[in-house]
């Protein structure tokens, strides 16, 4: 029987698509008819816009596309979907999953940091920010312009596109909030290659998808993010914790967690909990001076029998500098930051007594014998006065608003300073995040994407990522990009119905 010349033309076309080396020749000639800037394998460029932060988790491009304009990105997108791989954008690189280099083999990388200026409009307040634009650039040239900030994480080299879109949690964040809160606005390229405005009142529905689950549905090529003034003065601190047996644990973190919960801790405050192989103690950054700290923190320290310690008053960019552990802020590229490592994260209530004695003792007789470099990270994130738990529920896809259910957000973080990872290692961390789970109802916690874990399925990490707004994300992925061009292994699925 013989075919339509038609026919036998489509099969053809099917045929080299499925194979990946005429799919990459394909998909090359399309970006460079489009004058679609890209790199050249084999270049410094290419290594250096390959190279994954966590080397645990390195994965080889179709090709990398390095716009400079919107219709860079929009020609870049329209020729992935025609020759059918799949694409991703990578802003800073710090996925601890690499999924902006796809999570996986032969995707089309759109390299965002030649894409980095930071635009103040001082009439109105609103920052224009480029995606590719890192977190110490975008807080050095928002106070150079006019003193003006918004809420945000403390790496100066994480980019500001995944942060936000995701979230974007930092030593402001229980005062003004996460970064995605400070969106105003965003310029999006689509799966369909069309270029469209989001905001409250432009593609509502995309603009909150966007706002917590944002991979997932384009590329944005341009954010307007409200700000704030910079405060003049903020205090950054320590308060040594002496937990040197489980039973002190279990006494200090419940006499903290009842502190947090009763409101206790003021808006104005921002802590952590640091605690690796040789210390645990509370960091935080007051948005006050010293004095006013404290007066606010002494009800804290009373309860903890501890002091607090290397008190230092300063502006917001010596407060930001005081915890981005970099001696460059401004970053822009290139960027070569890498590590090993495995990591994890949880959202969580008040522990009960069970849980916390579960967690003590395995923080004292496992994690303290663990000689690699880990750390754990307790956010004090809820409570009645957080600007976190304050906004509605519904406002954006973001899925932890709770004051009560969501009063911690933990970063469980073990690497390697040499060589490879160990293959016996991940159970170091799985297991300590099982000693909270097990005593909680399963819907109970949950988990942040901006600290993903590429060990958990598709099915799970979807749940725990992003929980009641999923059926909506599902529902939004169908409508704007059903055939998952912008797509990695824990990507929201389309609806079927």
């Amino acid at each position: 029987m013989w075919l339509s010349s038609a026919l036998c033309s489509a099969l053809a076309v099917l045929g080299s698509a499925a194979n990946p080396l005429t799919r990459r020749t394909a998909l090359d000639d399309c970006l460079i008819a489009a004058q679609v800037p890209v790199d050249a394998p084999g270049t410094a460029d290419w290594e250096a816009d390959a190279r994954a932060f966590n080397q645990r988790l390195q994965y080889t491009p179709a090709a990398i596309a390095v716009p400079t304009t919107v219709e860079h990105i929009r020609a870049a997108v329209s020729c992935a979907a025609k020759i059918g791989v799949k694409v991703n954008p990578k802003s800073g690189g710090h996925s601890y999953a690499s999924f902006g280099l796809g999570g996986e083999n032969g995707h089309l990388v759109v390299q965002l940091d030649r894409m980095n200026n930071v635009t103040l409009n001082n009439a109105t307040h609103i920052a224009t920010v480029q995606p590719g634009a890192r977190l110490g650039h975008v807080a050095t040239l928002l106070y150079q312009q006019g003193k003006r900030a918004f809420s945000h994480g403390t790496c100066p080299g994480v980019g500001v596109a995944g942060h936000a879109l995701h979230g974007g949690f930092g030593f402001s964040s229980h005062t003004y909030g996460l970064a995605l809160d400070w969106i105003a606005g965003a310029t999006v390229v689509l799966a369909n290659g069309s270029v469209v405005e989001a905001s409250e009142s432009e593609n509502q529905e995309l603009f909150w998808a966007l706002r917590g689950a944002g991979s997932n549905f384009g590329i944005v090529a341009s954010f307007r993010f409200k700000t704030f003034p910079a405060p003049p003065e903020l205090t950054t601190y320590e308060v040594n914790l002496p937990w040197r047996n489980a039973s002190a644990m279990v006494a200090g973190w419940a006499s903290l967690q009842d502190w947090l919960s009763t409101g206790g801790m003021p808006k104005e405050m921002n802590m952590r909990l640091l605690g690796n192989g040789y210390q645990t103690v509370l960091q935080g950054m007051y948005h006050g001076n010293s004095t006013a700290l404290r007066t606010a923190i002494q009800p804290l320290l009373t309860r903890l029998n501890s002091t607090l310690s290397n008190v230092e008053q300063s502006d917001w960019m010596g407060a930001f500098s005081h915890y981005s552990y970099s001696r460059t802020i401004d970053i822009t590229g290139p960027y070569n930051q890498t590590e090993t490592f495995y990591s994890k994260s949880l959202v969580t209530p008040a522990l009960p007594p069970s849980v916390l004695q579960n967690v003590a003792d395995y923080w004292v007789q496992k994690a303290r014998r663990n000689s690699r470099s880990w750390y754990i990270i307790v956010d004090m994130y809820g409570g009645p006065n957080s600007a976190i738990t304050r906004m509605p529920a519904n406002a954006t896809s973001f899925a932890y608003r709770d004051p009560v259910q969501n009063l911690f957000l933990y970063q469980f973080y073990d690497r390697t300073m040499w060589g490879s990872y160990p293959s016996d290692g991940f159970s170091f961390l799985d297991d300590w995040v099982k000693s909270f789970t097990d005593g909680l109802n399963a819907t109970q916690w949950g988990m942040y994407i901006n600290y993903a874990d590429p060990r958990m399925n598709r099915t799970l990490a979807q749940d725990v990522y992003y929980r009641q707004g999923l059926h909506r994300l599902s529902q939004l992925k169908k409508q704007f990009d059903p055939a998952e061009l912008f797509y990695y292994p824990q990507a929201i699925e389309p609806a079927t119905a």
